[in-house]
């Protein structure tokens, strides 16, 4: 059978989700693995609500559409949690992480989840805001999501983007990403 993880990525404009979603596809293949990093767009503006989406196997696939029912929900931004169901067709037992510095159990009752969902939570701003200097929840949440699926390994993600980044931004630029990737990786609460 073929297993594929699929993730649903909700943010606003300017956030990172885009470039997230593109980072963990291109680490993926990288790993060995087939992949896709897509946006979906509404208004065109910073600060818009959009959506992006992952999908990663071990096989090739051949879907090329939004994901529906996915396995993983990533909120770079919570205040969408109360006007957007960011739950919305998320597989039983499927996994929601929240930037948030609210414990799991707040995101919880908030979220009203029935169907076994399992809820992390992590103060990804804050940890961008420390190592980059600005709010960029993207990578620390990259860090977030190797931990939760396992799809990928997490040296292999810290490698691509050493190499990606290394190729655009300067080396501090560049460090700050990867300790937030790896501070999203160690500090997940759920």
């Amino acid at each position: 059978m073929l297993k594929v993880t699929e993730i649903r990525w909700h943010a606003r404009g300017g956030q990172g989700a885009m470039l997230g979603a593109r980072a963990l596809a291109r680490a993926a293949i990288s790993q060995g693995k087939y992949a896709q990093g897509m946006p979906e767009f509404g208004p065109e503006r910073m600060g818009a609500p959009m959506r992006a989406y992952n999908r990663i196997s071990d096989n090739k696939f051949s879907l090329y559409c939004a994901v529906v029912n996915p396995d993983v929900v990533v909120v770079l931004d919570p205040s969408l949690i109360s006007t957007i169901d960011v739950s919305e067709g998320l597989n039983k037992g499927g996994a929601i992480i929240i930037n948030t510095p609210k414990s799991v159990d707040e995101i919880r009752k908030q979220l009203k989840l029935a169907n076994g969902s399992k809820v992390y939570t992590i103060d990804a701003t804050g940890i961008s805001v420390a190592a980059l200097g600005r709010p960029m929840p993207n990578t620390p949440m990259l860090g977030a999501i190797v931990k939760v699926t396992d799809v990928i390994k997490l040296e292999g993600l810290l490698d691509d983007i050493k190499h990606s980044f290394g190729e655009k931004f300067s080396g501090k630029v560049v460090e700050g990403n990867l300790n937030s990737i790896k501070q999203g990786y160690e500090k997940l609460n759920g």
